[in-house]
């Protein structure tokens, strides 16, 4: 492997708790002579000590923006608005390839300064799966707190937790009667983690992936009381819930976990919403009669970051340790190229190939 220095940021968003790398995964890739700077963070679930005493370098938060050019700059969640000039090759979920407001912005910013996203979300093996993913936790937290706020069990604001935990909240939270909930995208990673949650709180869910959603029933989704989506569409496909099936007064309908958080997107499948919701106010009643309420949080595994963030830091550790030009990384990096042309950046701007 060629001489690698990764570079972990502090994440900017408050509520972020996750890491992409553990300390002892960061142990391993020191062992492995990667080099590897992590910045101090207060929100971090696991302290930069444990970072340092597994032989990495300690840099304060922020400091990314002038380490070395050569240097990766590791993180998972958006950039702060400056510098305007990105000079660095960034690893982290960028949400800049499907149209989503501020995506052609920030891929300016790149081009700008020469460097590259190589974005989490398009990771993929030779066929197409991805490699490292938040999915199942995603899925489980959606389901989760779907479960807590149809039975009025949900407390604000939200607050990070532990598996164990959260799973007897779960089962505590039993209501005098059950309720019918549907997952769609049932049988992809972050599906499998709404049924998890479901069956955790004594619910049998319904379950439809690809063959439900190509002929969909709408009578059929709205007549569940709760709806979980996991679905992550790559092409157009019709909406699953429309502005008029809110106002459909036979709509059994209440709660709406969106798990995906499209928004914005032109592949949203569930355009009835205009911005996510927050860990200070996770709910928002999109319609008061009949009610319907809505969750769509766009980083729900921060809510179990150490769970989370060690699983996910075991898949992107095999990737890090074979970082290359080719295969995943450079299938990242051609996906980048592709957009930034589609978006009329021209391929002369870029100079971190």
């Amino acid at each position: 492997m060629t001489e690698l220095h990764l570079w972990l940021r502090h994440e900017v968003r408050t509520t972020e708790r996750r890491t992409p790398i553990v300390p002892s995964d960061a142990r391993r890739l020191v062992e492995a002579k990667v080099a590897l700077t992590v910045e101090e963070s207060p929100q971090r679930i696991f302290p930069v000590e444990e970072y340092e005493a597994v032989g990495c370098r300690v840099a304060p938060a922020g400091s990314w923006v002038s380490a070395p050019r050569d240097a990766v700059v590791l993180g998972l969640k958006e950039l702060p608005d400056e510098p305007g000039e990105l000079t660095h090759r960034h690893i982290f979920f960028g949400h800049a390839y499907k149209r989503q407001p501020g995506a052609a912005d920030l891929l300016r910013r790149f081009a700008a300064g020469g460097g590259a996203l190589l974005d989490l979300e398009y990771l993929v093996d030779d066929v197409g799966r991805r490699l490292a993913a938040f999915g199942f936790w995603a899925g489980y937290l959606g389901a989760a707190l779907a479960v807590l706020q149809h039975r009025g069990r949900l407390a604000a604001p939200l607050r990070p937790t532990d598996k164990d935990e959260l799973d007897e909240t779960l089962r505590a939270a039993t209501g005098a009667e059950g309720f019918t909930a549907l997952v769609i995208g049932a049988l992809g990673r972050s599906g499998r983690g709404a049924r998890v949650a479901f069956h955790t709180a004594g619910i049998e869910p319904t379950c439809w992936d690809l063959a439900e959603t190509r002929d969909l029933d709408r009578r059929a989704l709205l007549d569940h009381d709760v709806l979980v989506n996991c679905v992550l569409a790559t092409t157009p496909v019709p909406p699953f819930v429309r502005e008029q099936d809110l106002d459909d007064p036979a709509r059994r309908l209440r709660t709406l976990s969106d798990v995906t958080c499209d928004v914005g997107s032109p592949l949203n499948v569930l355009p009835v919403y205009d911005r996510t919701t927050e860990w200070t106010d996770p709910v928002r009643r999109l319609r008061k009669e009949p009610p319907l309420d809505l969750i769509a949080i766009d980083n729900l595994p921060s809510l179990l970051p150490r769970e989370s963030s060690t699983d996910f830091s075991a898949a992107l550790l095999l990737q890090l340790l074979d970082f290359t030009t080719g295969g995943p990384w450079g299938r990242c990096l051609d996906r980048f190229h592709q957009t930034c042309r589609e978006l009329g950046i021209e391929e002369g701007d870029f100079r971190n190939d």
